[in-house]
């Protein structure tokens, strides 16, 4: 089935299967060395299946229709699940600092490195490949929350290999103190990994404007129309989770007939929406030659 075709909720269970197997395998490997910086690796894992149950719940409320109390649909739901993700992220971060710190003030020796590094290379590629389903079908669906959960699987893949790296040196040098500093320095990623989540997410419930790209295709359509003396003034955009918003008033010669402007409007909605795919036009039509028209009331 191509991807496209797959709800959303599809990946969000991918992504709990890959955060349950994940979990058991650096568990493991974490049982089989008793390194606080695989044990760190594991609890990230934890965070993974809290974020893709949470993910799968806001992700099944984003797709139901809109009602009488919810006329622009449920999509900013997304938004809750990519924030909630983001404080995982940096209460595992604090977590992972507390024992770092504390396996720091007393070093330890680490058992069954080759094996435990074996197991933990595992999970990391299973990471990494689920990561790439959810971030092209993210893309896809424009879903904030599989992009998050994407985003974290690669900053999981990322910190994985620098465990093992780290680990690595600590068994050839025997410095065993490298295994909790390196703890310590992937909860300091995490947090960061965690604030830029939950940044985004309040920018999506505050409304805010489309991407500038997406802002510059507007108005590259609303000049072709501009040369043919048609005048826009009051655009306003907003990100929905999935969906896009803009809304315009639109001038035209007061002698245009209503089916005129009709007509004008319903060409001028397609095109917008054949340059923002999924872009959602409310438009006002008001006379060009009255001053009164041109007030930007709120802005």
């Amino acid at each position: 089935m191509p991807h496209a075709a797959r709800p959303l909720g599809f990946y969000a269970r991918l992504s709990i299967a890959a955060a349950l197997a994940t979990m058991a395998l650096k568990g493991t490997a974490w049982l089989l060395t008793g390194s606080v910086g695989l044990l760190s690796d594991a609890m990230e894992s934890l965070v993974n299946l809290a974020g893709a149950v949470m993910a799968l719940w806001m992700l099944g409320i984003a797709a139901r229709p809109a009602d009488a109390e919810h006329a622009f649909g449920h999509s900013k739901a997304e938004y809750f699940a990519s924030g909630f993700e983001g404080f995982l992220i940096m209460g595992a971060a604090c977590a992972i600092a507390w024992a770092g710190a504390q396996r720091l003030l007393s070093p330890a020796p680490l058992h069954d490195v080759g094996l435990g590094l074996l197991v933990s290379l595992l999970a990391s590629a299973i990471n990494g490949a689920v990561g790439m389903v959810l971030l092209r079908a993210a893309r896809q669906h424009r879903s904030i929350a599989l992009e998050a959960d994407a985003r974290h699987l690669f900053a999981d893949v990322w910190t994985s290999a620098a465990v093992l790296l780290g680990l690595l040196a600590a068994w050839a040098s025997g410095w065993w103190w490298l295994d909790p500093l390196l703890a310590l320095l992937v909860a300091v990623h995490i947090v960061r990994e965690g604030l830029r989540l939950v940044q985004r997410s309040v920018s999506g419930l505050m409304d805010q404007a489309l991407p500038p790209h997406e802002i510059g295709a507007i108005e590259r359509v609303l000049d072709t129309y501009r040369t043919q003396g048609i005048e826009f003034h009051a655009l306003r955009t907003r990100q929905a989770g999935a969906r896009s918003f803009a809304a315009m008033h639109v001038l035209v010669p007061g002698a245009w007939t209503v089916q005129q402007g009709h007509d004008l409007l319903h060409a001028l909605e397609a095109a917008l929406q054949q340059a923002v795919p999924q872009l959602h036009v409310i438009t006002h039509l008001e006379p060009i030659e009255d001053p009164a028209s041109f007030n930007e009331p709120g802005l």
